[in-house]
């Protein structure tokens, strides 16, 4: 485990590998450990990072005026530490929304984007009232007794999770801040970065599960029309947390394409 500390919060983050930098970054109510399977499958190849976000697993806490931009600092932070250049960065859900909003601000640092499962906010990607609903629903977990607390919301997979990573999931349910998670759920609600999208100009891949109920397909193809010459691939039988549902073909997927764009496109934005 490494650390940087950014405007006083220490940020955790897991390194394994050599070669060009690829940073993963986890969902809400999950931590680095998310991103296991890919891990391993991928330090061949790459230096693979995946980092604990502000406020969940090994990182210190966030104050409740915690914003976007400040996720963006600390990503730069983990990324200019690394002293490999731009990154492959990649982000499932939650942390897709957080490549997005890191893109707006430090272009310089993004060697391609892989957006997963993700949204543009929620305000960015959702109608209006499934964003209440989601919000309610939240809202109502948050203040259950905190040993009923469970943060695995419906539609994660398509099917039942799977059996290998159930001692995970229990793990990740069980290390959830509830203060974080009030803090994302606020940001997802309010976020729309549809404004970004047009402005990628780094290859990006769209990573989808084909029976995505959280952020469905229709998301995914919004993100095509909107990102120049972005390439979108679906994962058969895959659900929200596809890394998890579907991890060889979520890995290969992530390896062929990183391994098509090797160097950095030149002038940023």
């Amino acid at each position: 485990m490494a650390t940087v500390r950014v405007d006083g919060v220490e940020v955790a983050y897991d390194r394994a590998g050599e070669g060009p930098p690829l940073v993963f970054l986890h969902g809400a109510g999950e931590d680095a450990r998310v991103w296991r399977p890919q891990v391993e499958a991928l330090a061949d190849a790459f230096t693979v990072v995946a980092w604990d976000e502000p406020g969940a697993g090994r990182s210190g806490d966030v104050p409740e005026s915690f914003g976007l931009a400040d996720y963006a600092r600390c990503l730069a932070a983990v990324v200019e530490a690394l002293r490999l250049g731009p990154a492959h960065v990649a982000g499932l859900s939650w942390g897709g929304t957080v490549a997005l909003e890191f893109y707006r601000r430090r272009p310089d640092l993004v060697r391609t984007l892989i957006l997963a499962d993700t949204y543009a906010g929620w305000a960015g990607s959702l109608p209006a009232d499934e964003v209440r609903a989601r919000v309610a629903g939240v809202r109502r977990m948050l203040a259950a007794p905190r040993d009923a607390f469970d943060p695995t919301l419906p539609g994660l997979f398509a099917g039942e999770p799977p059996a290998a990573y159930l001692p995970l999931l229990d793990e990740l349910a069980a290390a959830v801040r509830p203060r974080t998670f009030r803090t994302q759920l606020a940001l997802m609600a309010e976020a729309d970065l549809r404004d970004v999208l047009a402005t990628v100009s780094v290859p990006t891949l769209l990573l989808w599960g084909e029976r995505d109920a959280r952020s469905p397909l229709s998301v995914a193809r919004q993100f095509r029309q909107a990102i120049p010459a972005a390439e979108l691939v679906v994962i058969p039988g895959a659900g929200h947390v596809s890394n998890l549902e579907r991890p060889e073909e979520f890995g290969l997927a992530v390896r062929a394409f990183c391994s098509a764009h090797p160097e950095p496109v030149a002038g940023g934005r």
